[in-house]
């Protein structure tokens, strides 16, 4: 291993998108670190989970990110692309998972094709990586994710791609979005970003697999949960509006769609779910 390759120990921001209704496992770990610099421009983070169940079945889910992944698990590893529906993964017995999450974009130079094709779909390691085969077994043969990620840097620089100033835009622009809030609508990401309507969607479908106004939906619905996870009372009309949605029905329609509950039967859920684990 290439000592110049020293990774960056810092701790990446808090977790998005998770589900607060469930009841963890008894033991569950949860693992984000940052790369080193050579891969910082493609790879947002690298994480780990681990858990174990002794009692019933748990369902964990989340929602969707505009991000690409590669993921290590036992008969389960590949490349995942950008998912439309929310996550949900049962947790039963014990797992471990170890993955890869790219910048919105910083998967396309690797791919070197349209990431929409990735949309909703999982690939062999092999497809995209053609030196994948070994991989997995030795990913997972590692003692601890310090030296796991030691070993997925150095693959991934063996196959470093140049640097792509479209990647480098779309990257900073879905980032502009996540944490700009009064960005609601694609008409003013073009506005902010000084980009056509049809350069900017064809950017998003080529280097993201997602249209703009998906990525905005979705972090405004990011967004929402938080809020709900809360647990304090809520106007719905007022969180309606200031996530961009016209009226609240629309709001509800669009929340439930995504979540499978209404925004008022999930906080409920979460306040239960906090009372179990208080008891």
């Amino acid at each position: 291993m290439d000592p110049s390759n020293e990774l960056e120990y810092r701790v990446p921001p808090p977790a998005r998108g998770i589900f607060k209704n469930a009841q963890n496992p008894e033991h569950f770990a949860h693992s984000r670190h940052a790369p080193c610099a050579r891969l910082a421009p493609f790879v947002e983070h690298f994480w780990s989970v681990a858990w174990r169940v002794t009692g019933p079945e748990i369902r964990a889910q989340t929602l969707p990110h505009p991000n690409v992944h590669l993921v290590i698990e036992p008969s389960r590893s590949g490349i995942f692309g950008v998912a439309s529906g929310r996550f949900v993964r049962t947790l039963a017995a014990e797992g471990k998972v170890f993955g890869v999450k790219f910048k919105p974009g910083g998967f396309r130079p690797f791919f070197g094709s349209s990431v929409a094709k990735l949309s909703n779909r999982c690939l062999p390691l092999e497809a995209v990586f053609s030196g994948a085969s070994a991989l997995e077994e030795e990913i997972i043969a590692q003692p601890d994710v310090g030296t796991k990620i030691a070993v997925m840097s150095d693959f991934l620089i063996s196959y470093l791609p140049n640097r792509d100033e479209n990647a480098d835009r779309v990257a900073n622009m879905v980032r502009r979005i996540e944490k700009d809030r009064s960005i609601l609508s694609v008409e003013q990401l073009t506005q902010v970003e000084d980009i056509g309507l049809r350069s900017l969607q064809r950017l998003f479908c080529g280097y993201v697999g997602v249209s703009p106004k998906w990525v905005i939906r979705r972090y405004r619905l990011h967004e929402a949960l938080e809020r709900l996870a809360l647990g304090v009372p809520t106007n719905w009309v007022s969180l309606a509006l200031d996530l961009g949605y016209f009226d609240q029905s629309h709001f509800i329609r669009d929340f439930k769609s995504l979540v499978g509950q209404t925004p008022l039967e999930y906080a409920q859920q979460v306040e239960e779910t906090r009372s179990c684990a208080h008891r």
